[in-house]
């Protein structure tokens, strides 16, 4: 059996096997790759398109490269009277405020009521400014703003009692000391001193109670506590100019420029005592009438002047007289009494 010739795989006919290796422009041989100097297009660089959003144009001259956000217009000055929201620290920055005063502390500054009492009556919506009522704590004002209360408030004023206690002496005043007894321990209702159409004690009536004044354990007389921080404040307020009253019995001799001295010109702690009225009464006591209450004011002033005090009595605060109430008892103040 005679086989057919073999078919040769090679260049066309026109071509020379000479140029084989150098033809870039001739198609690759079925089952080979073509040899190329240039790189094949699968290597090029992927670009991956994104979108940006839309950016504001900015103004020439503008050195940064953020975006222009437009700026809120302020309000004027006459719409900013009160703030309705709750009082910010100031800036750290710029040392900034947010403008007016607390509310409670006008009230306070006012002779309204006390500044705890001002947030209590804040929120239960007790209280106008200008008309409108406020709510939230911490709301600020101008300081020339018109500020009432509701008739609420003036209801739960109506009922804050002022107690006056004859203090004995071994009783503190105020917050108690060690081995000693606070002298509202002894508002009780076997204590009190009845009036014709007083009150009759309930304990309702201790509950915030807190002294309006001092008056050292070594010391009696009259002693103002109280749930009214209007009261509280008229007495012990820094402008209270309200006068206090004292019988002052002394031993030593003291002459006519040591009286002096105690009326006007002596200091304690470092700072100048408001003018006083002191007088003889006797050969061994002195009368002292006081604006201020500095701690244990009227012993230091004597030790400066040379005297020591052997006994002590308060018998005025204001307009209210210790009078006839007896040692350890106590009374509500009336309601036709004001210091």
């Amino acid at each position: 059996m005679t086989l057919p010739p073999r078919k040769t795989l090679g260049l066309p006919p026109a071509a020379k096997a000479g140029d084989a290796a150098t033809g870039a422009d001739r198609k690759p041989i079925r089952g080979g790759v073509a040899k190329s100097r240039h790189k094949p297009a699968s290597e090029a660089p992927v670009v991956v398109k994104t979108t940006k959003p839309p950016v504001q144009q900015k103004p020439r001259g503008t050195p940064s490269r953020a975006p222009v956000v437009a700026k809120a217009k302020r309000a004027p000055e006459s719409a900013r009277v009160v703030i309705r929201s709750p009082a910010r620290p100031a800036s750290s920055v710029t040392g900034v405020t947010q403008p007016g005063v607390r509310i409670s502390k006008l009230m306070a500054e006012r002779g309204l009521c006390s500044r705890r009492e001002a947030d209590t009556y804040i929120e239960r919506g007790w209280v106008f400014v200008d008309g409108e009522r406020v709510t939230e704590l911490g709301t600020r004002a101008d300081p020339s703003v018109s500020i009432k209360l509701d008739k609420g408030a003036h209801a739960a004023q109506l009922q804050q009692m002022t107690i006056l206690l004859h203090k004995p002496v071994g009783y503190v005043s105020g917050q108690p000391e060690p081995g000693f007894t606070p002298a509202v321990k002894l508002v009780l209702p076997e204590t009190q001193f009845l009036l014709p159409g007083t009150p009759v004690f309930h304990p309702t009536h201790l509950k915030g109670l807190a002294p309006a004044g001092r008056l050292d354990i070594d010391s009696t007389g009259l002693l103002v506590l109280t749930q009214d921080g209007r009261v509280a404040r008229q007495l012990i307020g820094e402008h209270s100019t309200v006068d206090k009253e004292y019988l002052v019995r002394v031993e030593g001799r003291l002459d006519a420029k040591g009286l002096a001295l105690l009326n006007h010109g002596l200091s304690l702690d470092g700072r100048e005592l408001k003018p006083a009225k002191v007088e003889w009464l006797n050969e061994d006591q002195l009368r002292f009438v006081l604006v201020e209450g500095r701690k244990r004011q009227i012993r230091r002033m004597c030790e400066l002047v040379g005297l020591k005090v052997v006994g002590l009595k308060r018998v005025r605060i204001g307009q209210i007289k210790l009078g006839d109430l007896p040692l350890g008892q106590w009374r509500f103040l009336r309601d036709d009494e004001r210091f």
